[in-house]
């Protein structure tokens, strides 16, 4: 079931289909979040947000749409995530520039 809306790329439509019976689907369309940029998963949630609060939809779609949602807000988080801890890894060296420190594990930090 295909349910359109407009995207905030200035009105390109996009199509969300539920692939929750289709496992195979489903494991594809999670690899395909994965490789999403964080700049685009977070416009696609920013969508979602707004159509789910400006529509009248089914409660089909916005269950779907929540999903997603839900999906997008833990791919966020977590490449936010992996960017802090790459920030606390840089460290000034002795000419004054940056470079990666290797990461400590929670044991060496006790």
């Amino acid at each position: 079931m295909d349910f359109p809306f407009l995207g905030l790329d200035g009105g390109r439509a996009f199509h969300y289909v539920a692939r929750m019976s289709n496992a195979k689907g489903a494991d594809k369309a999670a690899a395909e979040l994965q490789e999403l940029p964080f700049e685009d998963a977070l416009k696609r949630l920013e969508t979602i947000v707004e159509s789910m609060e400006a529509q009248d939809l089914p409660l089909e779609t916005l269950l779907a749409r929540y999903e997603e949602g839900a999906r997008l807000t833990a791919l966020c988080q977590g490449k936010l995530n992996e960017a802090e801890l790459k920030i606390q890894q840089l460290e000034k060296n002795a000419k004054g520039g940056l470079s990666l420190k290797p990461p400590t594990s929670p044991e060496e930090t006790e």
